[in-house]
């Protein structure tokens, strides 16, 4: 019964370092739908795992990528609710940087904004962790494409690509193996590499999927289902020629 005290308390370790709390909260995390995010040049897309609604339920109410001021965005998985709270707190804390400063949040500065919200949750009685994680991208004032992803115990970093979520690691596997610089040069590229990491874990296909991208200089744009499904015959026609030029050069080599 004594280790059962260590799961209740969230500001006491466990003797072995753990703050079990904390590690529940990112299992809330593991729960929720995917999202990825690609960083390129000139870019950042962000896509996520839409949740099929309920029949009469309207659909645009399930928001999983917010605006956070108009060079910066945030996409999350895990509880809603914690996400509405946190994006709440995000946007004000824009708003507020604005009025005080004259300039815009730097992506860098509004993260660790989101990241200390955060930790600051792990270590108050009467409270508990939030559990959602979160990709932050945007642009900062010199032009710089960023992506963050911050974590449920406070921790951030900055990726070049990243998915977070139900099927997370899955994701950034594939990432880790298809994401080239070349890619990152096109933005058609960038963009076709999230859809593809999605389609890796999202049973139902193209029309599951939200995707919006961020550009130098303009806000965020949230592409059409019509543009996500042309997105998606772009890659299936992409894997056939690619078939096709293994065939074709197996050929080639057994007639040598």
């Amino acid at each position: 019964m004594a280790g059962r005290s260590y799961d209740r308390a969230i500001t006491v370790f466990s003797p072995d370092g753990h703050l079990f709390q904390v590690e529940y909260a990112q299992e809330a995390v593991l729960k929720g739908n995917t999202a990825v995010g690609v960083r390129g040049n000139d870019v950042v897309v962000i896509g996520v795992e839409k949740r099929s609604a309920a029949k009469l339920q309207d659909p645009r109410t399930i928001r999983k990528i917010c605006p956070l001021d108009s060079h910066v965005c945030l996409a999350f998985a895990g509880l809603t609710a914690d996400a509405r709270v946190l994006v709440d707190k995000a946007q004000l804390q824009c708003q507020s940087h604005r009025l005080t400063v004259e300039d815009p949040v730097t992506v860098d500065f509004i993260t660790r904004y989101v990241a200390s919200v955060k930790q600051k949750y792990t270590q108050s009685n009467g409270r508990r962790p939030f559990g959602v994680s979160t990709l932050v991208v945007g642009f900062d004032p010199d032009g710089t494409p960023r992506l963050y992803q911050t974590d449920p115990q406070g921790t951030y970093a900055a990726w070049k690509a990243n998915a977070i979520g139900r099927s997370g690691k899955t994701v950034r596997e594939f990432l880790e193996k298809h994401y080239t610089d070349e890619i990152a040069a096109s933005e058609r590229e960038t963009m076709k590499l999230a859809v593809k990491g999605l389609l890796e874990v999202v049973q139902s296909g193209a029309k599951n999927i939200e995707l919006a991208v961020m550009r130098r200089n303009q806000p965020l744009t949230e592409l059409s289902a019509e543009e996500i499904e042309e997105l998606a015959k772009e890659i299936e026609e992409d894997k056939i020629r690619e078939e096709q030029e293994k065939k074709s050069g197996k050929g080639g080599a057994a007639k040598e």
